[in-house]
């Protein structure tokens, strides 16, 4: 019976008794969320408890996080629903300003943008802390990629190689298999930790997730970071700087870490309502700066460590609004990304899946970490579906002269092979060492 006060006896241990006189503000107005505080002077990023009642003893609490300040008055965010919240409500700085709680305990746990468990196994006990923007590294201290990374899924392990320490985008409309692919990178991928931020999407695929990931020998070495759609933007954002975090964390324990973030729209959502909230223009089609900014803050914190020898591999969907690769998000996220992945709707109602556009997309890593044979079987491949999606029209109507075009000719005659080689079933592992043999014995032939 005693051992279940463990963990609350080691915390209490752990922490110094802080003995000075405790600040507190009040609540000066309420807009949209946004609360201007007055009488309480904390630095951004801080969290604060907002009291309900006429006085703190009983009394039910909101919590909000400082984004700014202005005028002499702190600006928060509410975490939460403003329902209840009165005017002159007594607000209390809480926790630890700009740090966010990370370590062992998180693994085989899914957890809110808080840190929270969400689970119903009973309360975490973390006991590290890591700054929630990460910490900066000189650019000589992202080792290179030079190992190769087994994703289980056979058309990107053979034609789109990935690396260890790799940033790659998966892009694509809504419905076309983002979340089918990521299940199969997450089921067949060869780390030693396993971090998934699951950030602005349904709650019922937060559940469906956990549901299916968090059995067997791997839940024991993968965390979830689970945020809906319905939550407010900056808890959003908190949830994928938290995720992050524990990448970092793990990394510079010199552990090999595979970072999923679904997906980082979502994100730049959140903070596209935080810039248009604060007053910031609208400048690339409704995005303010700071909300694309935040796209490639989250994304250069991944990659290899020279000095741990750690990595951080991080795989992020991208969604592209309304099928366009020319959104600013997926334009962002495509140029500052190691390579990109990219679904087709028509493939998808082909009922190839998963549904990869071969010809479109690309690892910039590849020839850095394959053989020649390697590189030139998947480049031969390539051309081959160019060649064939290039002419389909006229191949299907029979207006194509057969001799007219060699390659052509061959891109016909190898069509179903090539389509039976990218298609590949949820749970049909396929490692990367076998591939990339059927890879050249289906050129070679």
């Amino acid at each position: 019976m005693l051992k279940l006060f463990d963990g609350l006896l080691a915390d209490t241990a752990a922490n110094p008794i802080d003995l000075t006189p405790r600040r507190y503000g009040t609540v000066s107005s309420c807009d949209g969320g946004l609360l201007e505080v007055s009488g309480l002077s904390v630095p951004v990023g801080s969290l604060l408890r907002v009291s309900h009642g006429m006085s703190d003893r009983g009394g039910k609490s909101l919590l909000a996080e400082v984004i700014g300040f202005r005028n002499g008055r702190t600006l928060a965010m509410l975490l939460g629903d403003t329902v209840m919240l009165r005017p002159g409500a007594r607000v209390r700085p809480e926790g630890r300003p700009g740090m966010l709680p990370v370590g062992e305990a998180f693994l085989g746990r899914a957890v809110d943008g808080e840190g929270l468990p969400i689970d119903g196994l009973g309360p975490i006990h973390a006991r590290h802390f890591h700054p929630a923007g990460g910490v900066r590294a000189g650019a000589l201290d992202r080792s290179p990629v030079r190992v190769p990374f087994d994703t289980g899924v056979r058309a990107l392990n053979a034609i789109t190689t990935f690396g260890v320490g790799q940033r790659i985008g998966i892009m694509a409309g809504s419905g076309v298999g983002k979340s089918v692919l990521l299940d199969m990178i997450a089921h067949g991928a060869s780390a030693e930790i396993i971090i998934v931020g699951l950030i602005g999407e349904r709650a019922r695929e937060v559940s469906d997730f956990v549901e299916r990931h968090m059995v067997g020998p791997k839940r024991a070495c993968t965390a979830v970071v689970a945020v809906p759609a319905d939550h407010a933007p900056n808890l959003r954002l908190r949830g994928a700087m938290l995720a992050t975090s524990m990448a970092e964390y793990f990394r510079a324990q010199g552990k090999r870490v595979l970072l999923i973030m679904d997906s980082l729209t979502r994100v730049a959502h959140a903070g596209r309502e935080i810039g248009l909230l604060l007053g910031e223009p609208g400048a690339a089609r409704g995005y303010p700066p700071s909300a694309l900014a935040t796209i490639t803050k989250l994304v250069e914190r991944a990659g290899n460590s020279a000095q741990s020898g750690g990595s951080i591999t991080g795989i992020y969907t991208v969604l592209a609004d309304g099928d366009s690769q020319d959104d600013p998000v997926v334009d962002t996220a495509r140029s500052i990304l190691d390579g990109h992945i990219v679904l087709s709707r028509d493939l998808a109602q082909r009922g190839q899946y998963p549904a990869i556009d071969i010809a479109a997309s690309l690892s910039r890593v590849m020839t850095d970490i394959t053989s020649r044979e390697h590189e030139g079987a998947a480049r031969a491949f390539r051309a081959l579906v160019a060649a064939y999606e290039a002419n389909r029209d006229l191949v299907l109507m029979g207006a194509y002269r057969a001799g007219a075009d060699p390659q052509l000719d061959r891109a016909i005659a190898m069509h179903p092979h090539l389509v039976a080689f990218l298609t590949q079933e949820g749970r049909n592992l396929v490692p990367l060492g076998e591939s990339i043999a059927q890879l050249q014995q289906l050129m070679g032939g």
